[in-house]
């Protein structure tokens, strides 16, 4: 079975809505906006892209990404990859040419088959929704979370908040940064 790893930047208080400056939210932005950049806290980025062998998103990432990722240098190993986009909506005249290889799921079933089959670790960036749909779901395995020292109130979270049975995680990986942010990298216990 493959893993399915969760990758954000999240707010303390749980917040992962509009982190790189997409319009449309109050404090879009808010992961460069009065924070000193440390290469370092980013390292996890560079690995993700190397140790990951297909890209998954939901259809608001995929729209937010597709038109920009493809061009840019430092997410250069997504494009050879297969990208996985989950969406009820969304149609292959829709896709874009320029990305490699894209294939649309319908549903979470599809998820789950997908994770079925032989190959190494799915990364999903961005993608609140289908974030809080997955874990809900019991289909991530992994999370990858750089925790920004700011609390947003407001705005989409990376959780649910669905009744739900507790669901233990261990801490595989950690560091904080001298400008704030925190790395928490956890396995989901079955």
């Amino acid at each position: 079975m493959r893993t399915l790893i969760s990758t954000a930047f999240v707010s303390l208080d749980g917040v992962v809505e509009a982190p790189g400056g997409e319009p449309g939210y109050r404090n879009s932005g808010w992961t460069f906006k009065d924070l000193e950049f440390l290469p370092e806290a980013y390292e996890i980025k560079g690995r993700e892209q190397e140790e990951s062998t297909a890209l998954l998103l939901g259809r608001t990432s995929y729209d937010a990404f597709s038109p920009v990722w493809p061009g840019m240098a430092e997410f250069a190993e997504y494009k050879k990859m297969p990208k996985y986009v989950v969406s009820t909506t969304l149609t292959d005249g829709e896709l874009v040419s320029d990305w490699g290889s894209i294939t649309i799921l319908r549903s979470l079933d599809d998820v789950a088959a997908l994770k079925e089959t032989e190959g190494g670790p799915i990364i999903m960036h961005g993608s609140a929704e289908l974030n809080r749909n997955l874990s809900d779901a019991g289909l991530i395995d992994r999370y990858h979370l750089l925790v920004f020292p700011i609390l947003l109130g407001a705005g989409k979270r990376l959780f649910s908040e669905t009744d739900k049975d507790a669901q233990k995680l261990r801490l595989v990986e950690h560091e904080a940064y001298a400008n704030g942010i925190q790395k928490n990298v956890f396995d989901v216990v079955r």
